[in-house]
């Protein structure tokens, strides 16, 4: 399988960073890395406990910062990583901007909407 890649831009209470985020359809917020959140401006609004891939729980800082793609932009909630950590675009994001992964292509596409 391979890696899909977007490029993007964050916005928060200070500023703006440029972002490469690695698409992650199996995590569900996004993850801004430490020096993305802190030159942006960000705070912890809660703490959130995450279960990793092999079931190890663990608890993270969440915030919220407006994002921005070739796809569209909207205000989405964050982890705020820490050293180390690499930048994520999770579900919540991708559904928040209308947006599934092609796993044929490993594109980003429009989902189709419903409203029931």
């Amino acid at each position: 399988m391979g890696l899909t890649y977007v490029d993007g831009v964050v916005t928060g209470p200070t500023g703006q960073a440029d972002v490469r985020f690695l698409v992650d359809s199996g995590a569900t917020y996004t993850l801004l890395p430490e020096t993305d959140w802190r030159a942006i401006g960000l705070t912890a609004k809660r703490s959130v406990t995450f279960t990793l891939a092999d079931g190890t729980p663990i608890a993270r800082e969440v915030s919220e910062c407006r994002i921005s793609l070739t796809h569209g932009e909207a205000h989405t909630p964050v982890i705020l990583g820490q050293s180390g950590d690499e930048a994520l675009l999770g579900v919540v994001t991708l559904e928040i901007l209308g947006l599934v992964l092609n796993p044929f292509t490993r594109t980003l596409q429009p989902m189709r909407m419903l409203l029931a």
